[in-house]
């Protein structure tokens, strides 16, 4: 842990709101797209995150030191994701439209550096594509996918995250893209 970070932590177990209210700046972006990606609903996202800071506030004083506060913050969120995921009840049905949510998409917030309309059409389809694959990605999958590919974690720190053996993290991550794989080939042709 950085001492930024460490003196924060400090301050903020001993009643000073500056401090955790620089630690909830820190913080609230990350756990917010972490709650989006894992819960695909920006009002979920917002409760957990909310959610995630009021444990972290009531629990200061059982956070161990010897950890990095990111690890600590990062376990709550993903397993209040991952309560949530549970909680849902699967609806299925084949005429069904997709949902649209709240309209954000936010694979298209990113820069591109295409040119054309066109392009940038072709872009929107593939991102929407694998945003949907990483939807259907099995629970215990999908936490492992988003923390390493969308939050660039190593294998070491989700593993510290979600409390298993980085050889538990590995087996997932490689079975999650094999997953994405063999659901993404038909769409882009071995191309994967």
């Amino acid at each position: 842990m950085n001492y930024v970070e460490a003196r924060l932590v400090r301050l903020a177990r001993n009643g000073d709101r500056q401090a955790f209210e620089e630690l909830v700046e820190m913080y609230k972006d990350k756990i917010y797209h972490l709650g989006y990606r894992m819960l695909s609903n920006s009002m979920e996202a917002e409760d957990v995150t909310q959610d995630t800071f009021l444990r972290v506030y009531m629990n200061l004083d059982r956070y161990d030191e010897n950890q990095k506060f990111s690890t600590w913050i990062y376990r709550i969120g993903t397993n209040l994701c991952i309560d949530r995921l549970r909680k849902r009840k699967p609806t299925y049905s084949l005429d069904a439209e997709m949902p649209e949510g709240d309209g954000t998409d936010w694979y298209s917030l990113l820069k591109s550096d295409q040119d054309t309309p066109e392009e940038e059409v072709v872009l929107s389809e593939t991102q929407d594509q694998i945003r949907g694959a990483i939807e259907t990605l099995p629970e215990k999958y999908k936490s492992v996918v988003i923390l390493r590919y969308l939050h660039d974690m190593s294998l070491q720190e989700i593993g510290d995250v979600l409390g298993m053996p980085v050889t538990t993290v590995k087996t997932r991550v490689h079975r999650g893209r094999e997953f994405l794989r063999k659901k993404l080939e038909p769409e882009f042709g071995g191309g994967i």
